[in-house]
C-alpha cells in the first residue's frame, strides 16, 4: 500500500480496474466513474436549484389584481349578507340549516325513528333524554343577583356547555359528582348537589364514562339552536358559544383550578366575549362568517388553475400534452404562486372587513371606540385565515433567505460540470477502446491467451504506456509476478 501511496502518476496515464471473481471478471475506468460521479454531483446542484424555485412565487401583475379582487368582493359580501348577528341576511340560512340537522340527529336517537315535524318537538325529546345535573337557566332570585345567571347567559357561563375539551371534563366531572361549574365576574364557581333526582346510568367506570361522553355530545347539540321554550316562541333562541371564544372560559377556571391570580385582563376580555354571546354571536353565526371566507379561498385556487390551464394549453404542443402534466402545471394547492395570491386575498378581504368594523364601531359609539360593535362586525375565521398564510410566507421567505446561497453556488458550479461532462465525452472518444477491452472475456477462455495478450499489448499502447513496460506474452506476466 505504501508502494502506491509513493508512485507518482503521469499525465498521459488511464486507470484500468480489474476485479477477479471466483467465476468472471469485473472491468472498469476512470473515465466511467468520473463520468458516473459527475452526473450525480450535476444531479445534486440540478436538485438544490429547483428547492429555492419552490420557495419563491411567480406572480405576475394579473394574479395580484385578480387575488386582490376576490378578496374585495368576498369583503362586499361579509358586509352585507353576513353583517352581525340578528342582521345577517344569511343567518336565517344557516340557522335553518342547523334546525333542521338537530330534528335529523333526533330521528336518529329516537327508538322507534319518529319524523319531528317542529323543531320544538325535536328539542322537547333530545332535552329529556340527554339529560344532565348542570343545566340550571337561574339559581333562584338570589343566585340571579348574584351571579347575573339566567337563560340569556348559562350556555356561555357554564363551563359544560362549552364544546371544547375542558368543557368535556367538567360535564364529565358534574355527571360523576352531580355539580355544576360556571364562570362569572373572573370567578369560578361550583354549585354542589346541583339536581336531586340525578342519577349517572352505567353499571362500571367505563360504562359510566361513555354515557358521560353521550349526554354530553347529545344536550350540545340539543342546545345549539337554543331550547324548546325559545322555539316555542318563534324565537331564535341562545345557542352554543363560539369555539374560538370559549379559551376565556378556560383561563379563569385553570387559573382559578391552580390557585393563580385571575388579572383585570382576563376578567375584562371575558367579559367581552359574554356580551357578544348575549348579542347572539354563538357557533352559528360564526358558522356564517366561514363561508365569505371559504368563498375567497376557492376563488382564487380556481382562478389560478384556469390562468396555468389556458397557458398550458397555449404552449405546450397537443403531441406533448397529457393529464400528469397539466395537473403538474395547474394544480392549485402545493406551489408558492398560489399561496402568494392567497395571503393577497385574505389581506384584501381582512383590511375591508376591519375598516367596515372599526367605521362601524366608532358610529355606533357616538365617536367613542366600541368594542362590543367591533367585535361582533369582525370576522374572526377571516383574520385567522389570513394569519395562517402570513406564517407561512414568513416561514418561506425565512428559509428562501437560508437556501439561496447554496442556490447561486449551485447555479454558478452547473456549467463546470456540465463542461466536464463534455470533456470526458470527448475523452472516452479519443480512447475509443470497446474492441480491446474485450479481452476482459478472453481471460474466460483458457485456448485463448495468445489473442488475449496481444489486444492487452494494443490496448496498453493505445493508452501511451512505454513499450519497455508493456507485457506482450503470458512468459513477461509470470515473469513481472514472480518478480524477475
Amino acid at each position: 500500500m505504501s508502494d502506491i501511496k509513493q508512485c507518482k502518476m503521469e499525465a498521459s496515464d488511464i486507470i484500468l480496474d480489474l476485479c477477479i471473481n471466483n467465476t468472471d471478471f469485473g472491468f472498469s475506468t476512470s473515465i466511467d466513474d468520473a463520468f458516473a460521479q459527475a452526473e450525480m454531483e450535476l444531479a445534486i446542484l440540478n436538485e438544490t436549484v429547483d428547492s429555492i424555485k419552490e420557495l419563491k412565487s411567480n406572480c405576475d401583475k394579473l394574479d395580484y389584481i385578480l387575488a386582490a379582487s376576490s378578496g374585495s368582493l368576498c369583503g362586499i359580501i361579509d358586509i352585507f349578507l353576513v353583517g352581525q348577528p340578528g342582521e345577517s341576511p344569511l343567518g336565517n340560512i344557516t340557522d335553518k340549516w342547523f334546525s333542521d340537522r338537530i330534528m335529523v340527529f333526533a330521528k336518529l336517537c329516537h327508538p322507534d325513528k319518529k319524523n319531528f315535524d317542529t323543531l320544538e318537538s325535536a328539542l322537547r325529546f333530545l332535552e329529556k333524554k340527554f339529560k344532565v345535573p348542570y343545566d340550571q337557566t337561574g339559581l333562584g332570585d338570589a343566585g340571579r343577583v348574584i351571579f347575573d345567571m339566567n337563560a340569556k347567559n348559562h350556555h356561555f357561563k357554564s363551563l359544560a356547555h362549552n364544546p371544547s375539551l375542558l368543557g368535556l371534563f367538567f360535564s364529565i366531572l358534574d355527571q360523576f359528582a352531580n355539580t355544576s361549574h360556571f364562570v362569572t365576574d373572573g370567578q369560578l364557581i361550583s354549585l354542589q348537589q346541583a339536581d336531586e333526582q340525578w342519577q349517572l346510568q352505567g353499571g362500571n367506570i367505563p360504562s359510566k364514562l361513555f354515557c358521560g361522553f353521550v349526554n354530553w355530545f347529545g344536550h350540545i347539540i340539543s342546545d345549539v339552536s337554543g331550547s324548546q321554550s325559545s322555539a316555542r316562541a318563534g324565537n331564535r333562541g341562545m345557542g352554543i358559544p363560539s369555539p374560538l371564544w370559549i379559551w376565556t372560559n378556560d383561563i379563569i377556571a385553570i387559573k382559578s383550578k391552580l390557585g393563580l391570580t385571575v388579572t383585570d385582563t382576563d376578567k375584562a376580555i371575558n367579559e367581552l366575549a359574554l356580551n357578544i354571546f348575549e348579542q347572539g354571536y354563538d357557533i352559528r353565526f360564526q358558522t356564517i362568517q366561514t363561508i365569505p371566507v371559504f368563498l375567497n379561498e376557492l376563488l382564487v385556487r380556481l382562478i389560478y388553475a384556469v390562468r396555468r390551464m389556458f397557458r398550458y394549453f397555449m404552449e405546450i404542443p397537443k403531441k406533448d400534452q397529457s393529464f400528469k402534466l397539466m395537473w403538474k402545471k395547474c394544480e392549485p394547492f402545493s406551489n408558492p404562486t398560489v399561496k402568494r395570491m392567497l395571503t393577497v386575498a385574505h389581506g384584501t378581504f381582512c383590511l375591508i372587513d376591519a375598516g367596515d368594523a372599526l367605521g362601524r364601531a366608532f358610529v355606533n359609539g357616538g365617536g367613542i371606540f366600541n368594542a362590543v360593535e367591533f367585535v361582533l362586525r369582525l370576522n374572526i375565521i377571516g383574520v385567522g385565515r389570513f394569519t395562517i398564510s402570513l406564517y407561512g410566507e414568513t416561514k418561506r421567505t425565512f428559509t428562501y433567505i437560508c437556501t439561496k446561497q447554496k442556490a447561486d453556488f449551485a447555479i454558478k458550479e452547473i456549467p463546470i460540470i456540465e463542461n466536464y461532462l463534455e470533456g470526458l465525452k470527448i475523452l472516452s472518444v479519443e480512447y475509443d477502446d470497446d474492441r480491446l477491452l474485450t479481452f476482459v472475456e478472453d481471460f474466460q477462455k483458457s485456448d485463448a491467451y495468445i489473442k488475449a495478450f496481444g489486444k492487452s499489448a494494443e490496448l496498453a499502447e493505445l493508452r501511451n504506456v512505454p513499450a519497455s513496460k508493456i507485457l506482450k506474452s503470458k512468459v513477461d506476466i509470470d515473469r513481472y509476478f514472480g518478480g524477475k
